[in-house]
C-alpha cells in the first residue's frame, strides 16, 4: 500500500449523456463508485474524492472536496485534487472506469519516468483520467484555468499537449486488455459493461 501517493477520485462529471449519475449505476452488488473506492483504498493509504455534490458521496466515508474553480471539467477536478492532496505524487482516477485493475494502477505508478504526468495510450486513445500527476503541475493548470484570453484553447487535451507528459504503451503487459480502460458514458456503454460482468469479475476488486 502506498503512503507516499494519494488516490484521487474525480466524481464531478455531469453524466449528461446518461441522464443519471453514472457513479451510482450498479454492477452486480456494487455501484461503480463503490467499486472504484474499494480498489483505490486497497492501493493507497489516503484516498480523497473531488465532487461538487459532497452529500451524495458522504456514505463512502472519505474526505470530500469541491472544485476550487467550478465548471472547468476534469482539469478543474485534477487541480482541486492536487491542491488538497498532502503528497507530491498522486494517482487520479475518474469515476467511470470500473474495470480498472490494481495491476494497471501499480504499473503506471512504478513506470520509470522523470516527467510530472504519466498515463497510458490504450484502446486507441490517450487515457489521462487514470494517471499519475505531480503537485508541481498545479501552476501550469492554473495558467490555463485562470487565463481569460478566449482565443486560447483551454481544453484538457490541449493542456496535456503543452506539458511534459509520459505516454505509456501497456499493450504487451500480461494483465492488459482494452476493457481495463472501458469508460461508461452512455446507456449503451452501461448495457455493454453489464453484459461483461461475469467475465471480468467486476463485483470483486483485483
Amino acid at each position: 500500500m502506498y503512503s507516499d501517493v494519494t488516490g484521487i477520485i474525480l466524481a464531478g462529471g455531469k453524466s449528461s449523456r446518461m441522464d443519471v449519475n453514472k457513479s451510482f449505476l450498479k454492477l452486480g452488488n456494487q455501484t461503480i463508485i463503490e467499486r472504484i473506492t474499494v480498489l483505490m483504498k486497497s492501493i493507497f493509504k489516503e484516498v480523497i474524492i473531488i465532487t461538487n455534490t459532497p452529500a451524495e458521496y458522504a456514505f463512502l466515508q472519505l474526505p470530500l472536496y469541491e472544485d476550487i474553480f467550478k465548471g472547468k471539467g476534469p482539469l478543474g477536478g485534477i487541480h482541486s485534487g492536487l491542491t488538497y492532496s498532502k503528497t507530491e505524487t498522486n494517482f487520479v482516477s475518474s469515476c467511470d472506469i470500473p474495470l480498472m485493475t490494481k495491476e494497471m494502477i501499480e504499473y503506471i505508478i512504478e513506470y520509470k519516468s522523470d516527467k510530472p504526468i504519466k498515463f497510458c495510450e490504450a484502446a486507441g486513445y490517450h487515457q489521462p483520467l487514470a494517471g499519475v500527476y505531480e503537485k508541481k503541475v498545479i501552476a501550469e493548470i492554473e495558467k490555463v484555468i485562470i487565463n481569460n484570453d478566449e482565443t486560447i484553447d483551454k481544453s484538457f487535451h490541449h493542456f496535456l499537449k503543452r506539458v511534459n507528459a509520459e505516454i505509456i504503451h501497456p499493450e504487451e503487459l500480461p494483465f492488459y486488455n482494452d476493457e481495463v480502460f472501458f469508460n461508461i458514458n452512455t446507456p449503451d456503454d452501461y448495457k455493454q459493461i453489464s453484459q461483461k460482468r461475469n467475465s471480468f469479475m467486476i463485483d470483486k476488486t483485483n
